[in-house]
């Protein structure tokens, strides 16, 4: 669910904070502040999943409006309930599983009245909405298919659910919504499929719930000492180590750290990923220099015989 690469952006973002605040914060304050990220990462999963639920209801409670309306047209007496009636959506509403999450997490979107109708007029004059309401299909199929495809058309890309997610936590970013998002169509389509239990775990097995606590503390730990093997590379590559960037340098700091302590992960996985993470978060040139010094300093850890895995 929440995977290694998401984990691994989670350990960069509070590491950063903790060197740039380390003389006022604990590492255990760190430590926290760690878990407290992850779990509101996994928290916005389940937020996805209940604003799916609450745009139906949202919906049913105008088709319902307007059947009281004082002159109703035929179509608002007897309005297409297809939508409303959602097989997958009531799967989820009666999941117990969710339920308690929810309510002892206190997810729903409530107050968020203005921004749901937004939404849901996006959904309804949306293809998707059109060609699923013209459609006799009434299959639990069918309606867990149209809801990934309102997600992944209509509600992900939307920047009114950016401004939304980033107004409720400090914690959620764009790029949680976009790793989130595509858990939550996969539990549609587990819905779909049938799955007796489709709510995805926060974390695949419990290795990987160890995996960001265990890196963390390992990057702190070695944090000097991985910072003179870096300034060592850069001095033999001829480059001024007082002009490398913050966000670099802790790429390699927390790859260093992956690659010396983690003998499951093998090297060339690490570098790719540390690779991919430097060109996300830091300059245009930092997936080549951080390549580059990542090579350099596995060869000297090499040679000194501190890796020896593949």
């Amino acid at each position: 669910m929440i995977n290694r690469v998401l984990i691994r952006i989670k350990v960069l973002q509070v590491l950063y904070s903790y060197v740039l605040t380390r003389s006022d914060k604990s590492l255990g304050a760190a430590r926290k502040e760690l878990a407290a990220s992850l779990d509101k990462t996994y928290e916005l999963y389940n937020y996805l999943l209940k604003l799916a639920i609450e745009l139906t209801d949202m919906e049913e409670a105008r088709l319902e409006d307007n059947r009281h309306k004082y002159m109703p047209t035929p179509e608002e007496l007897n309005p297409d309930l297809k939508f409303v009636q959602n097989k997958m959506i009531e799967l989820l509403r009666t999941n117990e599983e969710l339920g308690n999450y929810f309510l002892a997490h206190g997810v729903t979107w409530e107050n968020d009245d203005i921004f749901k109708r937004m939404i849901l007029d996006k959904i309804l004059r949306s293809d998707v909405y059109r060609e699923y309401m013209a459609n006799d299909d009434n299959s639990l199929v069918e309606d867990s298919n149209v809801w990934r495809q309102i997600m992944k058309q209509v509600v992900l890309p939307s920047e009114d659910l950016h401004d939304v997610v980033e107004s409720k936590s400090l914690y959620w970013t764009v790029e949680d919504v976009d790793v989130m998002g595509q858990f939550a169509l996969k539990t549609f389509a587990r819905i779909g499929e049938g799955n007796d239990h489709p709510v995805m775990p926060m974390y695949k097995n419990e290795e990987d719930g160890k995996f960001g606590d265990r890196l963390f503390i390992t990057a702190v730990s070695q944090f000097d000492e991985n910072n003179t093997l870096i300034d060592q590379q850069l001095q033999n590559g001829r480059w001024d180590k007082d002009r490398i960037a913050l966000i670099d340098r802790l790429v390699l700091c927390v790859a260093l750290s992956e690659i010396r302590a983690f003998d499951d992960i093998p090297v060339v996985v690490s570098i790719n990923e540390y690779i991919e993470l430097a060109k996300n978060f830091g300059m245009p040139q930092s997936g080549h220099f951080v390549n580059g010094v990542l090579d350099a300093a596995v060869k000297k850890l090499r040679s000194q015989g501190d890796v020896i895995k593949a």
